[in-house]
């Protein structure tokens, strides 16, 4: 039976190449149908690659190559299975380490009790083995009285600390195709837009009165918790449709207008921060949107994005709060014209009323490019964020 060919499978058509990150199984292992082989890293996703049957793999590139789209990378011998691996290969038990062997399990059990060393235990059995018997008696002994202990001598002076060896004050690694992609694109963002920052702040209250009524019920009919994530999605949503202009984008020297509300989720995965969409968010109730946030992060974080996800959002959402971050300042994610930051949310004392009182309260941060967007139309988008987020109900009724 002839071999089986492993080739780089097709990414889409913007991507040509990538670098085969790490492989999952090793030369000369039987693998089987399914099982994932290797790890592929492209400048806009991270993929895995499956046996199209089991069998023998030979590996043909190393890991940390670069590899072409269609290119083998390894080659499945169908012929050779596990049994017959196995039977090949007669299994031969590890030897135990000759001190283990020396003694019998007698031996060194009561080692293991007593914390005698039978090294220490003269022996006499067969050509000088401790026997139990030596272990015993040597337990039974009355140990030996201390010697007076003597004068203490000075505390030496603390050795110098020796210098690194040369090659460990540092390390050095390729960067990898993602990480290089993401960062050109936050390059080229900031030299080609109009890139400017406006910022409010949002009082929590309200959202956060909503979600403990409301957790229960929600965790028990949907599986999983209302968050923040879902209202603020609403909440773009809601001021997209108010301030159109945000929801737009240059081409050229034309202004595209977008009409439908697919919104970027900003993820933060180990191997960078990748921005799955969230299709339709104007059709969408909560608990569908957290669904497919929760559905988008967990693949995003598992290496299993595709290409298509991350592919046709009109807007991003990032929350830099969950690691605690105050104030920040986002950078707009290209072609969309503009990208809304989350903050950490802190108790502070805020005048409401005439009266001092303390509320939890989110710095909002919205990016946008000037080009397309006046200051105007960026502040009032916020503020629209702002009044959907400690007035809830707006969002039902579309104030």
């Amino acid at each position: 039976m002839a071999s089986i060919e492993v080739k780089i499978p097709p990414m889409g058509e913007s991507i040509a190449s990538g670098i085969l990150a790490k492989w999952h199984v090793a030369d000369g292992a039987i693998v089987k149908k399914d099982q994932p082989l290797f790890e592929l890293e492209t400048d806009k996703i991270t993929s895995e690659g499956t046996a199209e049957s089991a069998g023998k793999i030979s590996l043909k590139v190393a890991a940390g190559d670069e590899v072409k789209i269609g290119q083998v990378v390894a080659s499945i011998d169908p012929a050779a299975t596990a049994d017959s691996s196995s039977n090949s290969k007669p299994q031969t038990p590890n030897p135990e380490p000759a001190a283990a062997a020396a003694a019998s399990p007698a031996v060194r059990r009561l080692a293991a009790e007593t914390g005698l060393d039978p090294a220490s235990v003269a022996g006499t059995g067969k050509a000088g083995r401790v026997t139990k018997g030596d272990m015993l008696a040597a337990a039974a002994a009355p140990a030996p009285k201390p010697a007076a202990p003597a004068a203490a001598p000075a505390a030496p002076a603390p050795a110098p600390r020796a210098p690194l060896a040369p090659g460990t004050r540092q390390t050095r690694k390729k960067m990898s195709p993602l990480r290089a992609k993401i960062a050109q694109r936050l390059v080229s963002a900031q030299h080609e837009a109009a890139m400017l920052t406006t910022f409010n702040e949002v009082d929590m209250s309200a959202v956060m009165a909503l979600r403990a009524k409301y957790q229960d019920d929600f965790v028990k009919k949907h599986g999983l918790k209302l968050g923040f994530m879902s209202f603020f999605a609403k909440a773009v949503v809601h001021a997209l449709r108010e301030v159109p202009a945000v929801n737009a984008q240059l081409d050229g020297d034309s202004i595209v207008e977008n009409h439908y509300y697919d919104i970027g989720m900003a993820v933060s995965t180990e191997k960078g921060l990748m921005v799955p969409v969230v299709r339709s968010c104007d059709t969408l109730g909560m608990a569908e949107i957290e669904k497919s946030i929760a559905d988008v992060a967990k693949r995003a974080r598992e290496g299993k994005i595709t290409l298509a996800d991350l592919e046709g959002g009109v807007f991003t959402i990032t929350n830099g709060g969950i690691f605690g971050s105050m104030l920040s300042t986002p950078i707009i994610n290209p072609p969309q014209s503009a990208i809304l930051g989350l903050h950490a949310i802190n108790e502070r004392p805020v005048a409401v009323n005439g009266q001092v009182v303390i509320r939890p309260m989110m710095y909002l941060a919205l990016s946008y490019d000037h080009r397309l967007i006046d200051g105007k139309e960026a502040v009032t988008f916020l503020v629209k964020v702002k009044q959907a987020i400690e007035d809830p109900a707006r969002l039902l009724i579309g104030a």
